[in-house]
């Protein structure tokens, strides 16, 4: 079974082939604003390598809006186009797992001086994905790991078990509809 694992959750845009655990091939590119542009390009370098996709795994987040949807939609899109399953994974899940620390938390860039952030033990995430001031996230004393230090792993999207079938927006959103 082959799959193709997308995140876009953070700066960087994450592509990977993974069958059985292992990582045919992986592409990323870094710029916070060029999911949209890359992502198509590094599909179809992918596709090179291997054609045959069983599933997709889209990092659901959190992330800032925009990338986080280019990622979902392109992934939905591509399997629907195939007529193959995808399902969904928490990006700072996928971070975590590669982190050996017994107790720490993990920190996407949320911009406005904010963290997407969860905290962690033995391996396993005790607190839901929350945004707090970058401040307030900092005053934690175990160790803090943020994008840059760590960004979502394709192989760790593909191995967790979970199904996110929504995006995981934390933050309330800049425009509504008036009453």
């Amino acid at each position: 079974k082959i799959s193709l694992a997308i995140d876009t959750s953070t700066s960087r845009t994450t592509v990977a082939l993974v069958k059985e655990g292992e990582v045919l091939s992986s592409l990323h590119h870094d710029d916070p604003v060029a999911h949209g542009e890359v992502l198509p390009r590094l599909v179809a370098e992918l596709l090179k390598v291997s054609n045959n996709i069983d599933e997709v795994v889209i990092g659901m987040g959190p992330g800032p809006f925009t990338g986080l949807r280019v990622g979902i939609v392109f992934g939905q899109s591509f399997a629907l186009a195939r007529n193959i399953p995808w399902r969904g994974s928490c990006s700072l899940d996928s971070m975590a797992a590669q982190i050996e620390e017994d107790e720490f938390i993990v920190a996407i860039d949320a911009r406005r001086k904010e963290l997407f952030w969860a905290h962690y033990k033995g391996g396993v995430r005790i607190t839901e994905p929350q945004v707090a001031l970058e401040k307030v996230v900092e005053r934690f004393t175990f160790p803090i790991y943020r994008e840059g230090d760590f960004y979502p792993s394709a192989a760790h999207l593909v191995q967790s078990n979970e199904d996110i079938r929504e995006p995981i927006y934390i933050r309330r959103p800049d425009a509504y509809p008036l009453p």
